[in-house]
């Protein structure tokens, strides 16, 4: 009885270094992150204030602008998807320089945020080179204030996020397409079918676990990784056309000093992408059950 104890546990012995570190550094801050939510130092104590902060962050207007600026982000990630499946697909089938387009096509994934966000503030301003390439081009215009304009700056931020992180999603769907079975293009070949067949019928059926993988990356993005962009790019304006989740309780906690508000903020933006993950595990069951 005692060696099958020890052979149950000896391995949670093992791992247990590794679950450890993994409750101080994921599992304990979510637990401290809700207690400041709750509650409120009042003179060197924690006072228990319930929802109220919740409250005031769902009666605050500049909540509801973050947050449905968040969900307009969210709008890239189709538009991720297909042009890395399209990209990846056109440069798998070795076209001349693919090596090289491969190259410059992921060079601004590596690019640091705040670099991109510098670079693209000059080109999208009123007189940067986009809107000279649209004058010149007899489109004048189209040509604005695309940082400057509530009604084009988030959209224009959108555009600098897409052109950064589509490397990623090519490199990535290069990779699991390289390791795809000729025999299944071949055979496709053979029955007739064309470039854009193949792609539909062949390549994304067996790309599907890759594809969620960076769909469920992206998603994490549009959520919780624009920050330095809008930071860099806008500071939330004009007004507060730009603001964001992260870039509401970034304020709320240091500039505004509003902690408990900035904590129950960052509390429901870890619920909305709790359930935006959990949606998608849904909609996969469902898929592999009609697959099945």
């Amino acid at each position: 009885m005692r060696r099958s104890f020890q052979s149950k546990f000896t391995p949670y012995l093992y791992l247990s270094p590794a679950l450890i570190l993994i409750i101080m550094v994921f599992v304990y801050p979510v637990f401290d992150l809700i207690r400041r939510s709750l509650t409120k130092p009042v003179g060197g104590v924690a006072t228990w204030t319930g929802v109220t902060a919740y409250r005031n962050a769902l009666q605050d207007p500049i909540f509801w602008t973050s947050f449905t600026n968040n969900l307009r982000l969210l709008i890239a990630i189709p538009i991720l998807v297909v042009l890395s499946l399209v990209f990846s697909s056109l440069i798998f089938e070795r076209v001349r320089g693919w090596r090289i387009y491969r190259s410059l096509i992921f060079i601004p994934y590596v690019l640091a945020i705040p670099v991109v966000g510098i670079v693209f503030s000059y080109i999208l301003q009123a007189n940067g080179v986009f809107n000279l390439i649209l004058r010149s081009s007899g489109l004048g215009f189209m040509a604005r204030e695309w940082l400057g304009s509530s009604a084009t700056a988030i959209w224009a931020i959108m555009f600098v996020v897409i052109w950064k992180e589509l490397g990623f999603g090519i490199v990535l769907f290069l990779a699991r397409m390289s390791s795809i079975s000729e025999e299944l293009y071949d055979a496709a070949k053979l029955d007739g079918a064309g470039w854009w067949q193949q792609l539909v019928y062949v390549t994304i059926p067996q790309m599907t676990a890759v594809i969620e993988f960076y769909i469920i990356i992206s998603m994490i993005t549009m959520l919780s990784w624009v920050f330095s962009y809008v930071l860099v790019m806008t500071k939330g304006g004009p007004g507060n056309s730009t603001w964001v989740m992260e870039y509401f309780i970034y304020q709320k906690a240091f500039p505004y000093s509003q902690m408990q508000i900035a904590s129950a903020a960052a509390v429901l933006l870890l619920i909305f992408t709790f359930f935006l993950m959990l949606l998608q595990a849904r909609l996969r069951r469902q898929v592999e059950g009609l697959e099945g």
